[in-house]
Protein backbone atom coordinates (compact mmCIF):
# COMPACT_ATOMS: atom_id res chain seq x y z
CA UNK A 1 0.00 0.00 0.00
CA UNK A 2 0.64 3.54 -0.71
CA UNK A 3 -0.62 6.61 0.85
CA UNK A 4 -0.13 10.50 0.76
CA UNK A 5 -2.03 13.22 2.81
CA UNK A 6 -2.53 17.02 2.33
CA UNK A 7 -5.01 19.65 4.01
CA UNK A 8 -6.70 16.62 6.05
CA UNK A 9 -7.33 14.42 2.82
CA UNK A 10 -5.50 11.20 2.83
CA UNK A 11 -5.65 9.15 -0.45
CA UNK A 12 -4.07 5.42 -0.17
CA UNK A 13 -3.79 2.77 -3.10
CA UNK A 14 -3.82 -0.90 -1.76
CA UNK A 15 -2.13 -3.61 -4.00
CA UNK A 16 -3.12 -6.96 -4.66
CA UNK A 17 -3.15 -9.65 -1.57
CA UNK A 18 -3.55 -6.67 1.05
CA UNK A 19 -6.02 -7.03 3.74
CA UNK A 20 -8.21 -4.18 3.37
CA UNK A 21 -8.71 -3.51 6.95
CA UNK A 22 -5.16 -4.28 7.96
CA UNK A 23 -4.28 -1.66 5.37
CA UNK A 24 -6.29 0.93 6.75
CA UNK A 25 -4.70 0.22 10.21
CA UNK A 26 -1.16 0.94 8.81
CA UNK A 27 -2.41 4.26 7.04
CA UNK A 28 -4.21 5.77 10.07
CA UNK A 29 -1.11 5.17 11.88
CA UNK A 30 1.36 6.32 9.42
CA UNK A 31 -0.58 9.36 9.16
CA UNK A 32 -2.03 9.64 13.13
CA UNK A 33 -5.32 9.50 12.25
CA UNK A 34 -7.47 9.67 15.30
CA UNK A 35 -10.94 10.26 13.67
CA UNK A 36 -11.55 9.63 9.79
CA UNK A 37 -14.12 9.61 7.75
CA UNK A 38 -14.23 7.44 4.39
CA UNK A 39 -14.95 9.67 1.50
CA UNK A 40 -14.78 7.19 -0.66
CA UNK A 41 -13.26 3.36 -2.14
CA UNK A 42 -13.66 1.47 -4.92
CA UNK A 43 -11.71 -1.17 -6.47
CA UNK A 44 -12.39 -5.00 -6.65
CA UNK A 45 -11.58 -7.57 -3.56
CA UNK A 46 -12.24 -11.56 -3.30
CA UNK A 47 -12.22 -13.73 -0.84
CA UNK A 48 -14.45 -11.35 1.73
CA UNK A 49 -16.92 -11.18 4.71
CA UNK A 50 -19.86 -9.17 5.26
CA UNK A 51 -22.45 -8.99 8.02
CA UNK A 52 -25.69 -8.15 8.86
CA UNK A 53 -26.23 -6.64 12.38
CA UNK A 54 -29.17 -8.81 13.57
CA UNK A 55 -28.79 -8.35 17.22
CA UNK A 56 -26.50 -8.49 20.09
CA UNK A 57 -23.17 -9.17 18.93
CA UNK A 58 -24.73 -10.93 16.13
CA UNK A 59 -23.13 -9.96 12.47
CA UNK A 60 -24.68 -13.11 10.38
CA UNK A 61 -21.40 -13.24 8.53
CA UNK A 62 -21.03 -14.96 5.10
CA UNK A 63 -18.41 -15.20 3.12
CA UNK A 64 -17.78 -14.69 -0.83
CA UNK A 65 -14.76 -16.20 -2.40
CA UNK A 66 -15.39 -14.53 -6.17
CA UNK A 67 -13.80 -11.76 -6.87
CA UNK A 68 -16.45 -8.31 -6.87
CA UNK A 69 -16.24 -4.82 -7.96
CA UNK A 70 -15.84 -2.62 -4.89
CA UNK A 71 -18.31 0.01 -6.24
CA UNK A 72 -18.62 1.87 -2.33
CA UNK A 73 -16.86 1.95 0.79
CA UNK A 74 -18.24 4.16 2.97
CA UNK A 75 -18.07 4.45 7.42
CA UNK A 76 -15.81 5.83 10.03
CA UNK A 77 -12.70 5.20 11.81
CA UNK A 78 -11.85 6.12 15.34
CA UNK A 79 -8.73 5.73 17.10
CA UNK A 80 -10.16 3.76 20.90
CA UNK A 81 -8.17 2.67 24.24
CA UNK A 82 -7.99 -0.65 22.69
CA UNK A 83 -6.74 0.51 18.92
CA UNK A 84 -8.64 1.20 16.38
CA UNK A 85 -12.46 1.00 15.49
CA UNK A 86 -13.29 0.81 11.92
CA UNK A 87 -17.57 1.03 11.01
CA UNK A 88 -17.43 0.17 7.77
CA UNK A 89 -20.27 -0.97 5.22
CA UNK A 90 -19.74 -1.67 1.42
CA UNK A 91 -21.27 -2.37 -1.88
CA UNK A 92 -19.90 -4.80 -3.93
CA UNK A 93 -21.08 -6.06 -7.94
CA UNK A 94 -19.73 -9.45 -9.31
CA UNK A 95 -19.05 -10.05 -12.77
CA UNK A 96 -23.20 -10.78 -13.65
CA UNK A 97 -23.55 -7.00 -12.32
CA UNK A 98 -25.66 -8.45 -9.32
CA UNK A 99 -24.90 -6.27 -5.91
CA UNK A 100 -24.13 -7.39 -2.55
CA UNK A 101 -23.45 -5.25 0.35
CA UNK A 102 -23.53 -5.00 4.39
CA UNK A 103 -21.40 -4.64 7.00
CA UNK A 104 -17.30 -4.92 6.16
CA UNK A 105 -15.71 -7.14 8.07
CA UNK A 106 -12.88 -8.40 6.31
CA UNK A 107 -11.32 -8.41 2.64
CA UNK A 108 -8.42 -9.14 0.07
CA UNK A 109 -7.52 -6.59 -2.66
CA UNK A 110 -7.63 -8.98 -5.86
CA UNK A 111 -6.52 -6.29 -8.50
CA UNK A 112 -6.47 -2.84 -6.83
CA UNK A 113 -8.39 -0.73 -4.19
CA UNK A 114 -7.76 3.27 -3.91
CA UNK A 115 -9.24 4.96 -0.92
CA UNK A 116 -9.73 8.18 0.52
CA UNK A 117 -9.99 9.58 3.76
CA UNK A 118 -10.69 12.65 5.54
CA UNK A 119 -9.59 12.69 9.01
CA UNK A 120 -11.31 15.30 11.17
CA UNK A 121 -10.69 16.21 15.05
CA UNK A 122 -13.81 15.79 16.46
CA UNK A 123 -13.61 12.65 18.73
CA UNK A 124 -15.23 9.40 18.95
CA UNK A 125 -15.98 6.95 21.58
CA UNK A 126 -17.69 3.68 20.65
CA UNK A 127 -19.76 2.01 23.68
CA UNK A 128 -21.60 -1.24 24.21
CA UNK A 129 -25.15 -0.54 24.26
CA UNK A 130 -26.63 -2.50 26.71
CA UNK A 131 -30.58 -2.75 24.77
CA UNK A 132 -28.75 -3.70 21.06
CA UNK A 133 -25.72 -4.88 22.03
CA UNK A 134 -24.36 -1.98 19.35
CA UNK A 135 -21.05 -0.24 20.18
CA UNK A 136 -22.77 2.60 19.62
CA UNK A 137 -21.18 6.28 18.17
CA UNK A 138 -21.06 9.01 20.72
CA UNK A 139 -19.56 12.27 20.70
CA UNK A 140 -17.14 13.63 23.16
CA UNK A 141 -16.89 16.87 23.74
CA UNK A 142 -14.18 18.82 23.35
Amino acid sequence: MHSREKDNLIIGRLFPGEEVVESLRGICQKHQVETAVVVSGLGQLANFKLGFFKEKGNYLPQDFNQSHELLALTGNISLQKEGYDFHLHVVLGDADKKVVGGHFIEGLVSVTAEIVLLKTKLKIKRQTEEKTGLKGLFLEEP
